[in-house]
């Protein structure tokens, strides 16, 4: 798609940043640490990483390396996540940061037409002009100019009219720093803070249910930290969410989080804000036999005491719509362990599902499964169950 017709897709105001380099130059340590630093400045956004899935959420640069390694989910067995993907960055809730990978087929840089600016992340000239030429190729502004050296010095050069500079050491597990760094904040904090305006309110004002839960606004009533929630104050907060009842939940939250609060809320419709979609209500799910086909593979596992039900997505992005043909094993009568990569409304709906004596979702940060219901005097809401030596390979 060429730049004229790319102006005949209808306008969305809210910016999408395609950060762009070859493979190994950094751009998932660099996105996650743009996303971390405009989170601590309270900027409205999402990072999405548009490429066949590796799953590698803000889950991999932070959990424990041994126990997130064997949760990676490599490649996928078609590009039917393609268009599902270019469909909602083109209709995007929010400002994004997009990382398209570093060897995108042709088919998966057309991503980049659903795109507004660009960010260049290169350790030499020749794979600079390659991405400089993709992002021309695509009409895209280019924001920063960057270049990416594991050993060097971070060293500023301009600010205006683009970011140029050099980022060092961007390694997984660290958080880009430096004055280039800074610099580039700056740049998105600006760009986003002046295209949402007030979207926080209207989305708020938007929900399908009476009572809508701002996440960063429930945090402070129950002193909680909202970049970093505790398992411990699940209790507190279930308890200040009313029980049975419609509740629409909106923000960022560990997956742990936001099953918690759909169970709480059973009978009742859940609803959650989703960065693609809008507001959605968590779907029911059919109890049965995955297709071998299907959007969702289930993998069952005896633990003590429990059952581990592992959810895979084959096609590494599961469309909303398929929900009504999903189905999951049948209830377990001991405890249930969830486990996967899966998207907030999904781990919504299997804690809605699973009536078993306690359930619970894995979260490799905790390096064990959060329980987000519970029967049992045995085991408490909010208790973590740790992923025992030798286990997390499975798990």
């Amino acid at each position: 798609m060429n730049i004229a017709e790319k102006s005949q897709i209808i306008f969305n105001p809210l910016p999408a940043v395609a950060i762009g380099g070859p493979p190994n130059s950094g751009k998932s340590v660099l996105a996650h640490s743009l996303t971390r630093a405009l989170r601590e400045r309270g900027v409205l956004h999402y990072l999405l990483r548009a490429y066949p899935p590796d799953c590698e959420g803000d889950w991999f640069q932070e959990g424990d390396r041994e126990a997130v390694r064997h949760l990676r989910i490599k490649g996928a067995r078609s590009e039917a996540w393609l268009p599902l993907l270019r469909r909602d960055v083109a209709r995007r809730h929010l400002p994004l940061i997009v990382d398209v990978g570093g060897l995108p087929t042709p088919e998966q840089e057309a991503v980049l037409d659903d795109c507004t600016h660009g960010i260049l992340l290169t350790p030499d000239r020749a794979t600079r002009r390659d991405w400089a030429a993709r992002f021309a190729l695509h009409g895209l502004i280019i924001l920063a100019d960057l270049r990416s050296e594991l050993y060097g010095q971070n060293r500023l050069e301009r600010e205006q009219p683009l970011v140029r500079g050099t980022l060092a050491g961007l390694e997984r597990g660290q958080r880009a720093t430096g004055p280039t760094f800074a610099a580039l904040v700056a740049r998105l904090d600006t760009l986003f803070t002046a295209a949402s305006g007030d979207l926080r309110r209207r989305h708020l004002e938007s929900a399908p249910a009476e009572l809508a839960v701002d996440l960063e606004r429930l945090a402070g009533q129950v002193e909680q930290d909202p970049h970093n929630w505790e398992p411990a104050s699940l209790p507190v907060v279930l308890a200040y969410l009313p029980e049975g009842e419609p509740l629409a939940l909106y923000g960022r939250g560990p997956n742990w989080l936001y099953a918690a609060a759909a169970a709480h809320a059973f009978p009742a419709p859940f609803f959650l804000f989703d960065v693609r979609l809008g507001w959605i209500e968590a779907p029911d799910v059919q109890v049965g036999r995955p297709a071998p086909n299907g959007p969702i593979t289930v993998q069952q596992r005896p633990l003590p005491g429990a059952r581990l039900l592992a959810f895979g997505l084959p096609d590494a992005y599961l469309d909303l719509a398929d929900a009504a043909d999903f189905r999951v094993p049948p209830c377990p009568a001991e405890g249930v362990v969830l486990s996967g990569k899966l998207p907030q409304w999904l781990w919504a709906a299997l804690a809605r599902a699973y009536d078993a004596p306690w359930v619970a979702v894995m979260q490799p940060q905790e390096r064990g499964a959060v329980v987000v219901r519970s029967q049992s005097q045995e085991m408490q809401v909010g208790a973590v169950v740790p992923a025992r030596a030798g286990e997390s390979d499975r798990l």
